[in-house]
């Protein structure tokens, strides 16, 4: 039996590493004002460490959409796989050319386009698809905030979020 709304135990869970971040500072901060000897520097850096939770446990929040989108998302290292009702498929983060929201339908969907293969669609929604954050902030040069507005702006268009450089260095 739980005593919280399925609603208010997903949004606990949405924003975890946040409230784990603010527990940490809070401590850090305790210690860094009331103790004496070793234990306010060990609170500085437990608030620095809270800090640096909230900054990334935001953009994480942010990220995770709720709702129950169709598929399931696995991603093993360089490899995001997705295996949907209709579609799937797999693609190496190395070969990766263009990452693209296509909010056309609903759910948006993540569309990854390699060379030579067909696009791999992806709901925002998938079970699992909070492991593609740090697939995709692996990508170098993806604008994390840019990506972010575009995830809750939802324009009805298909906008790219990242595009494969020649002055950018691959992940290999």
């Amino acid at each position: 039996m739980s005593f919280l709304r399925p609603e208010a135990t997903a949004q606990l869970l949405r924003w975890r590493e946040v409230m784990i971040g603010v527990a940490l500072f809070t401590l850090g901060m305790i210690w860094v004002l009331t103790r004496s000897g070793l234990l306010p520097y060990l609170g500085s850096g437990f608030a620095g460490l809270g800090i640096a939770l909230i900054m990334v446990g935001r953009q994480r929040a942010r990220f995770r959409l709720p709702g129950r989108g169709p598929g399931i998302v696995n991603v093993t290292e360089d490899q995001i796989a997705y295996f949907g009702p209709v579609t799937g498929g797999t693609i190496a983060l190395d070969d990766l050319e263009q990452l693209s929201l296509d909010s056309t339908e609903e759910p948006a969907h993540w569309v990854l386009i390699q060379h030579g293969e067909p696009e791999l669609c992806i709901p925002v929604t998938a079970e699992g698809a909070e492991a593609l954050f740090d697939a995709f902030a692996r990508l170098p040069g993806l604008k994390t905030e840019h990506m972010l507005a575009q995830m809750h702006g939802l324009s009805g268009a298909r906008v790219v979020i990242w595009r494969a450089g020649n002055d950018l260095p691959r992940l290999r």
